[in-house]
């Protein structure tokens, strides 16, 4: 079919769909699909809403007239059937996290305005796999047998592990190719290494201690915001900065808490780390004793410089740029100090060589140091022909001139022995205010992106069809 007509058919199928597309939208977004673990059940291994959202995603590609399968409630998939079995993949999730506070729109319901769709799932993932399910439609709509079959794969567990993918692995094959509607356009070849551990350092008495109190961090994933710490000492002594206010504890007694700036472990520039602003200042002000302060001075060099140069792992690669780490979360448990930190990898080191350097500094005064979560980076090169054929389908449709990319984060391309995150969000373009992000109140995301988002995977799938996925 040449470009201007397939371009035209495309156009067609919106203007005649797009109600029906976003009735579908609406069907998904209505059920709240959180992991439930303490509801879970045979057949809904995360819960009654992962369970029905995923009944919903494969009832509608059955309506669709694609070959639909449940696999125990797990993961779902609906088949295109092509002239082989060899298969090309799309997987978008249907699970959600909880709508949390602060909504101004009803959380499980679609709200239109403006041009935008309101709530929970709009963005992540439910519209875009709408109209990655659409794409596949639109195909067999067309009359025509592909090379290849396609599957559509509907997760469930996306938000919490991803045991709905490593279910899969257990029980098929993968695709030759796979791609997800649940990032950033362009395209998205590769997600760095990821490193999560723990510092404990050795128990210190409370006899012993300055320090009360340290808490802070929500998540070993996330630059903390917000941390406090109480120290054996008089607030009137203590100054206030523009970040650390000091109040009185009770007798003998300060309460210094401290204003960060939170960020994506991914994106540390971003933020401002809450925990490191509190050890910078006890050091200054020399509210710690001798042990404290060897821990604190190892915390720092962590803390202060996010490229990994101050823990002796900085590195960069050519597809990846440089390493990055954070301190998500510190406490103090059972007389000991414990730091969770968080590390975005290249491909010019790994995880043994993190858990080898920074254990060395951290067994120098006197802790121990735990690897919690290990992945290694994922990549496919950029100028493979698959790669190509998504950017390719992008660049068409968009008329830009955009160039593929990595990240930090990671999605479930990584899952897979071949795969791309591909869509719909652009970071470049801003929403308005009243359209939160994923994962916030008010999440929210336009039509008119998700219309471009379903010319682009109509477009994708031809070309990827024209390639030798053998």
């Amino acid at each position: 079919m040449e470009h201007a007509e397939l371009t035209k058919k495309i156009d067609a199928y919106l203007e005649e769909n797009w109600d029906a597309m976003v009735g579908d939208i609406t069907t998904l977004v209505r059920i709240p699909s959180f992991e439930e673990l303490d509801k879970k059940a045979e057949g809904a291994p995360f819960g009654p809403g992962p369970k029905a959202a995923l009944t919903a995603a494969l009832d509608l590609a059955d309506s669709m007239g694609f070959t639909t399968h449940d696999a125990e409630g797990y993961i779902g998939f609906a088949d295109f059937p092509g002239k082989s079995e060899t298969q090309l993949g799309i997987i978008g999730h249907m699970d959600v996290v909880p709508a949390g506070p602060g909504w101004t729109y009803q959380p499980y319901e679609v709200t239109r305005k403006d041009g935008y769709l309101m709530g929970r799932g709009t963005l992540d993932d439910k519209g875009p796999s709408v109209m990655a399910l659409h794409a596949m439609k639109f195909w067999k709509d067309q009359g025509v047998e592909f090379p290849y079959t396609i599957r559509f794969l509907f997760g469930a567990n996306e938000e919490s592990g991803m045991a709905d993918v490593a279910y899969y692995h257990e029980h098929y094959e993968d695709p030759a190719f796979l791609f997800t509607p649940d990032a950033e356009f362009p395209v998205c070849y590769g997600e760095k290494g990821g490193f999560d551990g723990t510092i404990t350092s050795k128990p210190i008495e409370e006899c012993a201690r300055v320090i009360v109190e340290f808490e802070g961090g929500a998540a070993t994933n996330a630059v903390p915001g917000i941390a406090h710490a109480v120290v054996k000492a008089e607030a009137k002594e203590l100054p206030n900065t523009d970040r650390i206010t000091v109040t009185e504890a009770g007798p003998g007694l300060a309460r210094l808490e401290a204003a960060g700036k939170g960020a994506h472990a991914s994106t540390p520039d971003e933020g401002i780390n809450a925990i490191g602003l509190l050890v910078d200042y006890l050091l200054e002000q020399g509210l710690c004793g001798t042990d404290e302060r060897a821990f604190l001075e190892l915390d720092q060099k962590l803390l202060n410089h996010t490229d990994g140069g101050g823990v002796g792992i900085k590195t960069e690669d050519e597809y990846f740029g440089p390493l990055t780490v954070i301190g998500g979360t510190i406490a103090l448990k059972d007389n000991c100090f414990v730091q969770t930190l968080d590390s975005r990898f290249p491909t010019s080191i790994t995880g043994d060589d993190i858990m080898e350097r920074v254990g060395s500094l951290v067994g120098e005064v006197g802790g121990t140091f735990e690897n919690t979560l290990l992945m290694v980076p994922f990549l496919v090169k950029p100028d493979s022909p698959v790669i190509q054929a998504l950017l390719n389908a992008y660049n068409e449709a968009t008329g830009e001139d955009a160039k593929p990319f990595t990240m930090g984060g990671g999605t479930y391309a990584r899952e897979f022995k071949s795969g791309a995150s591909f869509g719909p969000e652009k970071p470049w373009v801003k929403n308005p205010e009243w359209v939160g992000m994923m994962h916030g109140p008010d999440e929210g995301v336009s039509e008119d992106l998700l219309k471009q988002s379903f010319k682009i995977y109509a477009l994708t799938l031809d070309k990827l069809m024209q390639l030798d996925l053998k």
